[in-house]
């Protein structure tokens, strides 16, 4: 497996860069992680109808409303965790549910089971069974135990982590750590890679995009990971992300300087 040491000199190369301070730059990024994760989930909007709704409000013709206020609300949430990791708030269950709240505050469900009602507005646990793919998660009855223990973890090895490389795999590991309990009856994906970027936001590193074009080799990853017991392929898969997002960025932005520098040389020829 690449070590993740080995995407410390593209993270140097980016803030050498100065990425953080391009105008834009950020609500760029933002948006394409909104794109990115919502399109797993279903949504059928490019990435210019999300961009036009979230910067413009111009909501796409033809597309189900409902995909729209996934984005919204994608959004709104991904906004929240980056205020919150710039004000250093500490992870917490009810921080966790109150992500969940937000991706499903527009989109979620009252689920109806023996327990009583459970609404999927309010970041509430489910009080139900749940499988994917064929596969089952754990039991609804080990979600509070399994929560709590995954909370007390992360709380720990987030205060105690020094290097760039170890902050990485705490975010990449409370990704799947979290998808695999599935807390919650729906935006369980979302919230979890919600939490990834809210840790690396925390520990100001570039945000990592999961891309829907690669969603079956995501799945994969993770089915992979739960049949050996081993988070290896997730993160192995994570960090393929990572450096595909890392390299588009400063290959981008490479471009277009160069594109500047060519266009202002012309005009001086010109002249």
């Amino acid at each position: 497996m690449k070590a993740l040491k080995d995407i410390l000199p593209l993270i140097q190369q980016y803030n050498d860069l100065g990425l953080h301070d391009v105008i834009g730059h950020d609500n760029f990024n933002a948006i394409a992680i909104t794109h990115h994760s919502t399109v797993i989930e279903g949504s059928t909007l490019t990435e210019t109808e999300t961009r036009l709704l979230i910067e413009e409000g111009i909501t796409p013709k033809g597309k189900p409303l409902e995909h729209s206020l996934m984005a919204r609300d994608h959004y709104a949430a991904l906004q929240f965790c980056l205020t919150a990791a710039d004000a250093k708030t500490q992870v917490t269950e009810k921080f966790i549910r109150q992500i969940n709240s937000l991706v499903m505050k527009n989109t979620g469900s009252v689920y109806n089971t023996p327990l009583g009602a459970i609404d999927g507005t309010k970041g509430e646990y489910r009080k139900g069974n749940v499988s994917a793919g064929g596969r089952y998660f754990p039991g609804y009855d080990k979600v509070p135990g399994l929560m709590e223990k995954f909370v007390g973890e992360l709380q720990r090895n987030m205060a105690s982590v020094s290097s760039i490389d170890e902050q990485l795999q705490i975010s990449f590991s409370a990704h799947y750590n979290l998808v695999s309990i599935h807390p919650f009856y729906d935006g369980n994906g979302r919230t979890s890679r919600l939490l990834m970027n809210y840790i690396q936001q925390r520990f100001d590193l570039p945000l990592a995009i999961v891309y829907q074009e690669d969603k079956a080799d995501y799945i994969n990853a993770l089915n992979t990971s739960r049949e050996k017991e081993s988070i290896e392929p997730f993160t192995e898969f994570m960090i393929s992300q990572y450096t595909k997002f890392l390299k588009e960025q400063i290959r981008e932005y490479q471009y277009k300087d160069v594109r500047i520098q060519n266009k202002g040389l012309s005009g001086f020829l010109l002249w």
